[in-house]
């Protein structure tokens, strides 16, 4: 039966080549094929968007301002579709009072139990919430973090009050800030800040404002009030607006820190007074998910039955999705693109309703092997429900529960854009497309690794999990660092490693920029090169052939659309009329460089172009580009639309010809094809045959065993791990019993 079947006819969205595809619904189909070859233009342009934009269709006018903006897709024909809940990779918020506990609800169930059964009694459950204003710390108000100054900044603790122990402006030896503390009577003005008693240093700091007599100038009747005291009345808490060049040097002087009140805990004191088996409110936030289930499972109070039930559920779901490791009080925007996806699963986990469309983007990103099989169940689960499960995926793992699968290539861009092979996996196996390929061929374990060239070292880690770690990373080696999600790998390398070691470079997923008009050509810095080269050639001035100066469209200022504000309803965004969204001035596409002009050169792949130019300075950065695998990617494409992977392999390719020595990456498998993770690592390869020192936190099997040394952490993940369980390489790895990693590479 036709309906049994999403039906789509002569898709044409970015690169797709009037695809038409029939998907069956109720089932895993899943999507594959090299990056940019066409997969999430099926999957989220063209399913995704239209079956989101006919759902906001049922809303009110006023509604649907509220809602995504879903224009239309482009397409013949699209049939059968049903509601979608599209879970991607984006993280979920940025707001510092959003929490684990707060996004899964899970908060919300622990508030009305001590609200219940906590002793003392205090009283209804919004008592207990940090953004309620009769729940939340005074101080903070529920941020559990204040801006404190750095006392290393404003403070010589080697010094006396009359060596000039106050690095403070205003406050030198001799100034009116200085008298009030040395004639105060209270210290020993030549004694050293670091030998004051506990009580001296407190009063000193943090002393409060009292009445003094200062005896010289008469008698005068002043206030004392310790140093950060007076620091926070004189700066952080002043009225009226203050310079820019006064802020700066403000914001030198401060740092992050916990609230001196709550201690972190952003509750206030009778918040934390009631107690379930001998926990507070608080006790339960910061405990880790899998301990804190076991806690729960002991609770035995009767009239609390469906609230623990309901909790106990919620905690399961989180530890079933591999998640255990994490705690309720951590902040969403701490959250990875993978962990932040998987959190979004559990709120689907125990829906009632079927025959959705749930929608994936690389769900097994961030996942150590070993618990891939945790996602493949929460498909499956899904899928059994009687909902249609669709995946873009790249894993073998994952790919290999399909009970649909639609290879989209031949390749990437312009050479993409097709369906290449339609059906079960045995059969993608022998079909001979790249996916088919790639799935039947792995690389072995690097035989002979390289020498190193000395070391670079990480020393006393205590972040986060981390148990006093220290470590010395091999220069001038590939080293992989591994280990379950959460065992600590990101904390030791990104975090710690990159602060005792300033010179290296990240190259994470992070967006390259958010600007619409910031795209490939001007981020990799060769516009300058194609308006010079376009100049020459015509004769006139090279700002002529900018969309954000001189050659801009006037009607659009050169964003090539016209946004117009329509009250309550949503803005509509229309392609400008006069430039027809090519962002420039007619007279300025009348000027041509080899018979092409600006605009049709902005259409050119990176691969494109690469042909096109002969410009050395051109080249040689187009080349880069293109041996990330991201050829396929048009100069003119705004940085925008790029994806986590995409963003992460065009910084590397803007690095490559820089003389940083030592670059530390982040899972830079995410959104590679299998076919590409061999290229990547050959390019990984010549960087450090080059004489540099390449790091790189990882789960890709392919690239673990391609390494010349490991550093494996763990054994779990969360308070089961931050310690080191392995280093040395990919040879003795397979031989290291405790190692989960051992038992895949």
């Amino acid at each position: 039966m036709e309906e049994q079947f999403i039906v789509l006819k002569g898709c044409r969205e970015n690169n797709l080549k009037n695809v038409s595809l029939r998907i069956p619904k109720r089932k895993i189909t899943i999507f594959t094929g090299v990056s940019g070859s066409g997969k999430s233009s099926i999957v989220f342009e063209t399913i995704g968007r239209e079956a989101q934009r006919q759902l906001n269709e049922n809303f009110s006018a006023f509604v649907r301002t509220f809602l995504p903006k879903c224009g239309e897709v482009k397409a013949d024909r699209i049939e059968n579709l049903s509601t979608p809940i599209i879970i991607d990779q984006k993280r979920i918020g940025s707001n510092s009072r959003s929490t684990l506990g707060t996004i899964t609800d899970i908060n919300s169930f622990i508030r009305v139990l001590f609200s219940r059964i906590g002793e003392p009694y205090i009283g209804l459950a919004n008592k207990f919430s940090f953004n309620d204003i009769s729940g939340m710390c005074p101080e903070c108000e529920g941020l559990g973090k204040k801006l404190t100054v750095d006392l290393d900044r404003i403070l010589d603790r080697g010094k006396s009050l009359n060596e000039g122990a106050i690095l403070l402006s205003g406050f030198g030896v001799g100034s009116w800030h200085w008298k009030i503390f040395t004639d105060s009577e209270f210290f020993d003005n030549d004694k050293k800040i670091c030998d004051y008693t506990k009580e001296e240093l407190d009063k000193f700091l943090h002393g409060a404002p009292e009445k003094i007599k200062l005896v010289e100038g008469g008698n005068m009747n002043i206030t004392y009030e310790g140093l950060i005291v007076k620091f926070n009345r004189l700066y952080l808490k002043k009225d009226g607006d203050m310079s820019e060049a006064s802020m700066k040097k403000l914001s030198s002087l401060l740092f992050e820190g916990k609230c001196p009140l709550c201690g972190g805990k952003r509750l206030n004191k009778e918040a934390l007074k009631p107690l379930i088996k001998g926990y507070n409110i608080w006790d339960f936030l910061s405990m880790q998910i899998d301990e804190l289930v076991k806690v729960i499972n002991d609770i035995d109070v009767k009239k609390a039955q469906p609230v623990i039930e309901s909790i106990k559920e919620k905690l399961n779901n989180i530890i079933d999705i591999g998640l255990g490791y994490l705690t309720l009080d951590r902040e969403t925007s701490t959250l990875s693109g993978g962990e932040s996806q998987r959190i979004k699963m559990v709120k689907h986990l125990n829906s009632s309703l079927s025959d959705l469309m749930y929608i994936f983007d690389e769900p097994s990103i961030g996942l150590h092997p070993r618990d891939v099989h945790r996602l493949n169940e929460l498909l499956v689960k899904l899928r059994d429900k009687g909902n249609t499960v669709l995946v873009v995926e790249h894993d073998p793992d994952v790919i290999q529960i399909a009970d649909y699968i639609v290879d989209v290539g031949p390749l990437a861009g312009t050479k993409g854009g097709s369906i290449v092979y339609e059906g079960n996996y045995d059969e993608l196996l022998t079909s001979g497309t790249l996916t088919g390929n790639a799935l039947r061929k792995s690389l072995q374990i690097k035989k002979e690794p390289r020498k190193h060239k000395g070391y670079l070292e990480v020393n006393n880690c205590c972040l986060n999990n981390l148990r006093n770690v220290s470590t010395k990373i091999p220069k001038g080696v590939l080293t992989v660092v591994t280990g379950v999600a959460g065992s600590g790998k990101s904390t030791l390398m990104k975090h710690e490693f990159l602060r005792q070691n300033k010179d290296a470079v990240l190259i994470d997923q992070s967006a390259v920029s958010a600007n619409s008009r910031s795209n490939i050509a001007t981020y990799s810095g060769i516009m300058d090169n194609i308006r010079k080269a376009f100049a020459k050639e015509n004769g006139v001035s090279a700002s002529f052939f900018s969309s954000n100066s001189e050659g801009a469209c006037e009607n659009c200022n050169g964003l090539g659309v016209i946004e117009t504000e329509l009250a309550f309803m949503e803005s509509s965004k229309n392609t400008c009329e006069v430039c027809e969204g090519k962002r420039f001035k007619k007279e300025v596409l009348e000027y041509t460089f080899k018979k092409k002009n600006i605009v049709e050169v902005l259409e050119m792949s990176v691969s494109q172009a690469l042909v096109f130019f002969n410009e050395k300075q051109i080249k040689t950065k187009l080349k880069s580009i293109e041996e990330m695998g991201i050829g396929y990617l048009t100069l003119g494409q705004s940085l925008d639309t790029l994806s986590g992977g995409e963003c992460q392999r065009l910084k590397l390719a803007n690095e490559m010809h820089k003389d940083s020595l030592v670059y530390v990456m982040d899972e830079p498998s995410t959104g590679l094809h299998m076919a590409d993770i061999e290229n990547f690592i050959g390019i990984v390869e010549r960087i450090v045959d080059n004489g540099n020192t390449v790091i790189i936190i990882e789960h890709n099997i392919e690239i673990i065993r391609s390494a010349d040394w490991i550093i494996d952490l763990g054994p779990e993940g969360g308070s089961k791990g931050g310690e080191i369980i392995f280093e040395g390489t990919p040879k003795q790895l397979a031989n290291c019993k405790t190692s989960l990693t051992a038992q895949y590479i």
